[in-house]
């Protein structure tokens, strides 16, 4: 019994945050699932970026996609795909046993389209199709033009990982775009009980604008500021779990189609950026029922490693974290603003990684 099986037993599900056809080919996907305990696999634009551009698992498949004149873009993504397509084929045991819960394996759409509603419902249909495995998810960010999209997406039957998230009260907007989308679904015919989402919330990249924030602070409340160092993203992350119970208590439920899957949390940006923080504290300190932690592999590790699992760490914490965010904006934290940046920030990087693989790709197709 690891920390991660511990985890499972408290309900965190652990993915893996990274993915690439030499993790594939190599039988290492498979080790992950055994010895660590893995549950499923996500993926971005900037995981894809650095697995496609270094080393030759690629060499094969661009070979015949040159061959066959496909734009970039169509290169790009027809080797995400059969990643995505052969990570699903490796989870589809734990689909089945789960009944659909894990062995998820993620697939985001263009990041470029964030701020376009109809390119995001229409790639995220395409992407559906094209991986055509019922083990998918295909990533949706939670920017304003992009809400509408998770709503139509589920609509069709499509489970989505709703990422990018940095505040409760965006959260609050994708769970009102899940119950929409999954009402829609039901009303479409669907079979709700086969859509599964999780909502992703950002931890890690919260405590650094905050942190870079606090050690600005001088004068009568700088030793407060440097006391809050740290706090910030669980904080953060434990009052977005109150309202996933408020919103998903067994009344809420009820009001849905039957057969409907709550929409989990999944934690993710969880590998420390701060050296001075323990490695696993993004695990041990958001441990709960009905969550998922996507994790790079440093993280699995260091949680196996530390075995610091002790216990449900996120029912009944929401009085304390909202003191942290009381604590914060007496020494004059603007939160609103730290999510604002984040936000931009979160899709402007996965931009540039998309971009930088483009023209990466540009190159190798000549």
């Amino acid at each position: 019994m690891t920390a991660i099986d511990r985890l499972y037993e408290l309900g965190t599900s652990t993915w893996l945050d990274d993915l690439s056809r030499e993790r594939i080919t190599s039988g290492n996907i498979v080790e992950l699932k055994s010895t660590k305990s893995i549950v499923g696999v996500t993926t971005n634009p900037a995981i894809f970026a650095a697995a496609m551009s270094k080393g030759n698992a690629y060499d094969a498949q661009l070979a015949e996609l040159k061959a066959r004149s496909a734009s970039v873009d169509d290169a790009v993504y027809a080797m995400s795909v059969k990643d995505v397509q052969d990570a699903c084929d490796l989870f589809m045991d734990i689909y089945e046993s789960t009944g659909g819960k894990d062995g998820r394996v993620s697939i985001e759409v263009d990041p470029r389209h964030a701020d376009d509603e109809a390119a995001t419902v229409a790639q995220a249909t395409e992407l559906w199709a094209q991986v055509d495995r019922p083990n998918a998810m295909i990533k949706i960010p939670a920017t304003d033009a992009s809400l509408p999209a998770i709503t139509a997406a589920l609509a069709e039957g499509i489970s989505v990982n709703v990422t990018l998230i940095f505040s409760v009260e965006r959260y609050k907007q994708v769970i009102d775009a899940f119950k929409a989308g999954i009402t829609q679904a039901a009303a479409n015919g669907k079979n709700v009980s086969h859509i599964h989402s999780v909502a992703s919330f950002f931890v890690s990249r919260m405590d650094t604008e905050v942190d870079n924030r606090l050690d600005s602070i001088a004068g009568e409340h700088a030793e407060e500021a440097q006391a809050l160092k740290g706090k910030a993203g669980i904080a953060n992350a434990r009052l977005a779990y109150q309202l996933f119970l408020d919103e998903f208590d067994t009344g809420a439920m009820s009001a849905l189609p039957q057969g409907t899957n709550k929409q989990r949390p999944l934690w993710a940006s969880t590998g420390v950026k701060n050296p001075d923080y323990p490695a696993d504290m993004y695990v041990t300190q958001l441990a709960g029922p009905d969550t998922v932690n996507t994790m790079p592999e440093p993280t699995i590790d260091a949680a196996l490693t530390g075995d610091n699992i002790s216990g449900d760490t996120l029912t009944g914490t929401a009085d304390d974290a909202a003191k942290v965010f009381a604590a914060l904006a007496k020494v004059g934290i603007d939160v609103a603003d730290v999510v604002r940046v984040l936000e931009r920030e979160g899709v402007d990087k996965f931009v540039d990684a998309w971009q930088e693989l483009l023209n990466s790709m540009a190159e190798k197709l000549g």
